[in-house]
């Protein structure tokens, strides 16, 4: 499980910092960089589980792995949104004085 789980978090990590401060350098707001971000760092997860269920059966590792995902992927997420919210404070509050 470790070896699906740490990947998926620094992937998750990296897409989501990645495209927050690109969209800041371009002077997008901070609701389309939060949007733009959090679309980033998801995944199809749903779909993901469905093709490997349907191509490699219920018992296999692919399917395993398809539902490793979203138990990392929502924890994940929500502490972004705290992060997120910090971000706001330091890089946008500051930009509309």
């Amino acid at each position: 499980m470790v070896r699906v789980a740490v990947p998926l978090a620094i992937y998750f990590l990296l897409m989501f910092f990645v495209s927050f401060f690109m969209a800041y350098k371009l002077g997008v707001s901070y609701e389309n960089t939060a949007a733009l971000s959090f679309t980033a760092a998801s995944n199809n997860f749903e779909l993901a589980i469905a093709v490997a269920v349907g191509v490699f059966g219920i018992a296999s590792q692919e399917a395993f792995a398809a539902v490793i995902g979203p138990l990392i992927e929502v924890p994940v997420l929500i502490g972004l949104v705290n992060v997120a919210l910090k971000l706001k404070e330091r890089y946008f509050i500051l930009n509309l004085k």
